[in-house]
């Protein structure tokens, strides 16, 4: 009777991972051996301000649940400790904790990813982390719009000034 609840258990989180890979905007997969608890903890507490969920997972438990949200190209990141980040809310956040956090720790190693239902390599991450954010795009945008503008009213201001000497 013990081994029908223990399967009913891993079944029961093999659901909920498939569930969060599924819903999550992004899902980063980082390896954190060599990482001490106090940087651990560091790092989670950094992680859970940001609304993002946290954890280690038996990398068996994974396969199955990549299975189930038909994302097993994710299979082949899925060797040694596995730490997973997850985000509803941000499609970069997690990517830019981690990575910056990787940063500063050399033993916090990106494998990869899911970003809006793409799997993507360390690499894509890593590069989706250097974006500048959301509001640094946007605000990069209105002024590439508003350039041509303000050329064409200091030009205008130029010729009304040569106009009156």
């Amino acid at each position: 009777m013990a081994n029908v609840k223990i399967i009913e258990n891993k079944q029961q989180a093999v659901n909920e991972i498939a569930s969060k890979l599924r819903e999550s905007s992004c899902t980063v997969i980082a390896d954190y051996r060599g990482l001490s608890v106090k940087q651990i903890t560091e790092l989670r507490k950094q992680l859970r301000e940001a609304n993002i969920e946290f954890q280690v997972l038996k990398n068996s438990l994974v396969r199955r649940a990549t299975a189930g949200a038909e994302l097993s190209e994710l299979d082949a990141v899925l060797v040694g400790p596995t730490a997973v980040a997850f985000s509803k809310d941000d499609a970069v956040a997690p990517a830019k904790f981690l990575n910056d956090f990787a940063k500063k720790n050399d033993a916090l190693k990106l494998k990869g990813g899911v970003v809006e239902g793409q799997v993507m390599n360390a690499e894509q991450i890593k590069a989706l982390a250097d974006l500048p954010s959301r509001e640094g795009l946007l605000s990069m945008l209105l002024s590439v719009l508003q350039a041509p503008m303000r050329n064409f009213a200091l030009a205008v201001k130029a010729v009304a000034e040569k106009q009156e000497a």
